[in-house]
């Protein structure tokens, strides 16, 4: 049985050359690279410089000597050197109580000498596999630091005096220092990504990566895959082994977007995993632990949550230990000035515009509008009207749907909305590429929705 050749580094450290030469002997022909040391003195510098991945190290190298001391010794520098080595421990028969002492002191395993090949081979596999593992997971943790590094705001950018929003600002502030699972609620555009971030950021686990999941965007087939991740050869595209995103945010929080999405025969595999505490990767025969802050959200009313031939009530009971309800904007139009305001100053210095600023008549207007679209949508508003106006004044013709609202009570009302409308969607399919997840995102529109209005206006 031959090993992979990539990253099969074995270092042989013994004070026998016959034992080094036979190790030589057997070893390169399962492995990249052998290489072999009569004497311990070089081994912290090979250690600091990665120059193997598995070491094979005697107990003893002193003629005379026993009691297994030297290797315990080499065996804490290397540890000490690189917490994350492996290292097979090579003994006596007569001495399996050392090598238990060095297994509690950091070994992966040991081998008796004389060794069986198939075993010693075998031994050394694991430990490369054990290896690889370990430098993945170090990767991926610091990977997941610099996410959480460059994710992190140093402040919220939740913006919102309403009192329906500071009971959300209260609700955030008391849940975020827990571990409590939190179900977000509310429309399409509220903003359930910017509380799931919140929740984050004053959490003890800021530190580490916050991982966003669509699951609307996700397909039934790559569902388990894709969260709990796969073993490479499970099926066709499984090239190499893949982390689910569930042990990516290990540490973390795992936000699921729009959870409601998701078919029942699938929420019963996530409600096993939340209750277990483990995922199963597609493929593996062992579970593997998860320790995430689990955030989900939904567009889905409560009604709809509650009824069980649309989602699983013992799943939603594990998933809402608290539950957040966001408002829509129509719901907090004290807010829509602020928010304007803020937009404006925000996408100004984005695009190294001059400052500007919006008339009262505008501000007076946006702020009767009912923004099906809730504040993404009046976000994309202003983001527009910031790039196409001419003056540093913006006013009603820089926003069509200020321009709409104007014209209410007129005959002709219902059509001048309707061409806003096929207007504003024709340019954010072209803007997208006729994308429809991006459009409709864009346009803080379920799929659906957009479908039913593309097909209305035949676009």
């Amino acid at each position: 049985m031959a090993a992979e050749t990539h990253a099969s580094r074995i270092l042989v450290v013994d004070d026998d050359e016959d034992i080094l030469h036979a190790a030589r002997l057997l070893l390169r022909r399962h492995f990249a690279a052998v290489e072999t040391l009569r004497h311990p003195s070089p081994l912290a510098d090979w250690t600091r410089r990665g120059a193997y991945d598995v070491l094979l190290l005697d107990m003893n190298f002193t003629a005379g000597a026993d009691n297994g001391a030297e290797g315990l010794s080499c065996l804490a520098e290397v540890l000490g050197i690189d917490p994350q080595a492996v290292v097979v421990m090579v003994t006596a028969h007569s001495d399996v109580g050392l090598a238990v002492e060095a297994m509690k002191g950091g070994a992966t395993d040991f081998v008796t000498k004389p060794w069986e090949n198939e075993r010693l081979v075998a031994t050394l596999t694991a430990a490369l596999n054990l290896r690889r593992s370990r430098l993945e997971a170090s990767e991926l943790r610091e990977r997941n630091r610099g996410l959480a590094a460059a994710t992190t705001r140093a402040e919220s950018s939740m913006i919102g005096t309403a009192p329906a929003m500071l009971k959300v600002f209260g609700d955030i502030r008391r849940t975020a220092p827990t571990d409590a699972n939190v179900l977000i609620l509310g429309e399409n555009g509220t903003g359930k990504e910017l509380v799931a971030r919140e929740l984050h950021r004053l959490s003890p686990r800021a530190s580490e990566v916050f991982l966003r999941v669509d699951l609307g965007a996700l397909s039934p087939q790559l569902f388990e895959s894709e969260l709990f991740g796969h073993r490479r050869g499970t099926f066709t595209d499984a090239k190499q082994d893949r982390t689910g995103l569930f042990r990516a945010a290990a540490g973390g929080t795992l936000f699921l977007d729009e959870i409601g999405n998701v078919p029942l025969h699938l929420q019963s595999k996530l409600l096993t995993a939340l209750e277990r505490r483990e995922v199963v990767p597609v493929g593996a025969e062992k579970p593997e632990p998860i320790d995430v802050r689990l955030v989900c959200a939904t567009n889905l009313p409560r009604e709809r949550l509650a009824d069980p031939n649309v989602f699983r009530q013992d799943l939603l009971y594990r998933i809402n230990t608290v539950e957040i309800a966001l408002p829509a904007l129509r719901g907090r139009r004290e807010d829509i000035p602020l928010l304007l305001q803020h937009f404006a100053a925000f996408y100004s210095q984005k695009y190294n515009l001059p400052a500007k600023r919006l008339t009262a008549a505008v501000i007076e207007r946006l702020t009767e509008w009912d923004w099906p679209g809730n504040v993404r949508a009046l976000r994309h508003a202003v983001e527009r009207a910031v790039i196409l106006s001419e003056s540093d004044l913006m006013g009603p013709a820089d926003f069509p749907l200020a321009e709409a609202k104007a014209s209410e009570g007129s005959a002709d009302e219902v059509s001048r909305l309707e061409l806003v409308e096929k207007a504003a969607i024709a340019r954010a399919l072209e803007r997208h590429h006729h994308n429809i997840s991006r459009t409709a995102e864009a346009l803080g529109l379920t799929r659906t929705s957009l479908y039913r209005r593309m097909e209305k206006y035949g676009l």
